[in-house]
């Protein structure tokens, strides 16, 4: 029988030409803590412990998962968001960090506020929707997304979090048939926004398995879910209601112009942690 020492020194053997080695390490413990229980902290503890013959075939399995340039989210079937864990899968896109950094804006700027009616636009995994249910006070959370795949993940997000969420599946490029008269105190989305010549720079693992339709957006019309959006919350914001976009970090000022453009006052583009134009936030006039 082989230690579990053994299997650190294989995924760092077998993944060093795809991750680098701190990676490899973060990656490895995230699977001794899905398949053993072992958290990150109590690893150095346990690195002798002997791994049973069924435990070694799921480390060898994932390992070759990971060599093919499989997430280990898509792997495991979870992504960390937020402090808490959603079920992704491929026709759901990996939570990010700037997405989080999104949320906890949200979260902060309407602490004090009770039953707002929030509506997210692109649903995802519900990372979003979901967040805000939990942590806005008495929040009432609709969310859309054209993919019935995505909006079935989300739902069981949901159930298993405990949060009561209205879904709509729909194309939010023909809102103004689907929605009638509804107000809402907060517009919040994440739409697709990368163009096709940003491929070049992005990782072979986010290529070959994320879902396109979330990802990416026509070279000629890179705006166009920030255009169909905004114009969505001039109808249907509150007066004074708050928008808010992840975006193109190479985009920040066409969308910020866009925004401008169509009426919204205060526009914002806020940085990220890495110092890269990501959110914007607006609100709508009185």
């Amino acid at each position: 029988m082989r230690i579990l020492q053994d299997f650190e020194l294989t995924f760092q053997h077998e993944l060093n030409s795809i991750y680098d080695k701190d990676e490899i390490k973060s990656i490895f413990l995230l699977v001794v803590e899905e398949l053993l229980g072992i958290k990150r902290i109590a690893y150095q503890l346990k690195k002798g412990d002997f791994v049973s013959e069924t435990e070694a075939i799921r480390f060898l399995d994932i390992v070759q998962d990971l060599k093919k340039n499989r997430p280990i989210q898509y792997i495991l079937n979870k992504a960390d968001f937020y402090g808490d864990f959603f079920e992704v899968n491929e026709s759901v896109l990996i939570p990010r960090q700037e997405t989080e950094e999104l949320v906890d804006l949200i979260i902060k700027k309407h602490a004090s506020s009770s039953g707002l009616k929030v509506i997210d636009i692109g649903t995802g995994s519900g990372c979003i929707p979901i967040i805000l249910s939990k942590h806005l006070n008495q929040a009432h959370v609709t969310t859309v997304d054209i993919s019935k795949e995505a909006i079935n993940t989300a739902k069981k997000n949901a159930l298993r979090l405990g949060e009561s969420i209205h879904f709509i599946n729909a194309d939010i490029l023909e809102w103004d048939y689907v929605f009638s008269d509804q107000q809402y105190d907060i517009i919040v989305s994440n739409p697709p926004y990368i163009t096709p010549n940003e491929k070049q720079y992005m990782q072979q693992n986010v290529l070959a398995y994320e879902p396109e339709l979330a990802l990416f957006i026509e070279e000629s019309a890179p705006l166009i879910f920030y255009d169909v959006i905004s114009s969505f919350a001039l109808k249907h914001l509150v007066p004074h209601g708050d928008l808010y976009f992840e975006i193109n970090q190479y985009l920040g000022p066409e969308t910020k112009e866009l925004i401008e453009k169509k009426g919204f006052h205060h526009v914002q583009l806020i940085k990220d942690i890495n110092g890269a134009n990501r959110i914007l936030h607006a609100k709508k006039r009185g």
